[in-house]
């Protein structure tokens, strides 16, 4: 039965009944449908929400590329930084529906509600789409600190107490630093910057003794020796750096501190677009090249359905959570 039969049938009582279930039969079996096959129709938005520099940007721009070759359609990557991410997040909340509009986020987007009172809901006002990818965190040092692993920072952090700072440029640099005063009963004090790759600059010039980030932003500073190499925040060592040891070997054991990253869209996306996105994405993924070119920034590929991305989301949300309220880090 078409639209146009459906609207016309001549009929009453219970045959208006049974048309009118056809036509809504008719709207939510076709409709999305329809709307999943001609998608994407325009090029695709990718935001970032953070500065040039980060591992946010690395990675959304690899991607913007990767899925333009695979999808299509030209994928752009925007950044619309500012308030730890918050407003490139809400910009996407307020999106269109349909696909055009995406969001990289990662571990960060989890910690957010433990101390910014959002303008949106970090579960209900976006759709996962897909993980993308996993990696390890770093705590990296001026090259001029006289500290070469985490229990010498211990020491000197205790000795020169409150007079040891550490930058951060996003919200997932700041629990790193706060959860690593908290298990060292130290107390280094915390400098915000906009974005990572402010962070890192003044710590290359000394203006700020550490550093806490990815190892994706991190990893050129540290092989050139403009970054001086703390201890990676993970269970193994990195092979990328294989002469640093993990925080937890080399001075607080316990401390990990991973990050991951993913894609999500606004809320009440049509589920055909959000399987053909997640679809796309997976296989990109897989892509030798891109595997490489992942590895390379020290990121490995993490692909997940949309559900089991929701999953760790809400998870993640519930341990920050708690750990903002251990570590003494307050609404702000």
């Amino acid at each position: 039965m078409t639209i146009q039969n459906a609207i016309s049938f001549n009929c009453t009582g219970s045959g208006q009944i049974a048309a009118a279930i056809a036509l809504a039969l008719f709207v939510v079996t076709h409709a999305p449908a329809a709307s999943a096959q001609s998608f994407p129709s325009r090029l695709i938005r990718l935001i970032i929400p953070s500065p040039p520099g980060g591992s946010n940007d690395i990675l959304g721009r690899l991607m913007a590329l990767k899925m333009s070759e695979r999808m299509g359609q030209q994928v752009i990557a925007e950044n619309r930084a500012g308030a730890d991410g918050i407003i490139g997040t809400e910009s996407v909340v307020r999106s269109a529906p349909d696909g055009h509009t995406i969001l990289i986020v990662s571990t960060s987007f989890a910690m957010n509600p433990a101390i910014h009172k959002l303008p949106y809901d970090s579960i209900k006002s976006l759709t996962p789409i897909s993980l993308i990818g996993s990696g390890m965190n770093v705590i990296f040092a001026t090259p001029g600190l006289p500290a070469k692993n985490a229990q010498e920072l211990i020491a000197l952090a205790k000795v020169k107490a409150g007079a040891i700072r550490f930058a951060w440029g996003g919200v997932t640099n700041r629990f790193g630093g706060e959860l690593f005063n908290s298990m060292a009963g130290v107390q280094m004090t915390n400098v915000p910057y906009k974005g990572g790759g402010q962070a890192m600059i003044d710590v290359m010039g000394g203006q700020v003794e550490v550093g806490f980030g990815t190892l994706v932003q991190t990893l050129p500073h540290l092989r050139s020796g403009k970054l001086k190499a703390i201890g990676v925040a993970s269970q193994k060592r990195s092979p990328l750096l294989p002469d640093v040891p993990t925080v937890a070997e080399s001075g607080l054991p316990g401390y990990f501190d991973s990050v991951w990253w993913g894609l999500l869209g606004p809320a009440a996306m049509p589920e055909p677009i959000v399987t053909r996105l997640n679809s796309d994405i997976g296989a990109t993924l897989k892509d030798s090249d891109m595997i490489k070119r992942l590895e390379a920034e020290a990121a490995e590929v993490m692909v997940a359905p949309p559900e089991v991305f929701r999953k760790l989301i809400a998870s993640d949300i519930e341990k920050w959570m708690r750990v903002a309220k251990e570590a003494g880090i307050r609404i702000e």
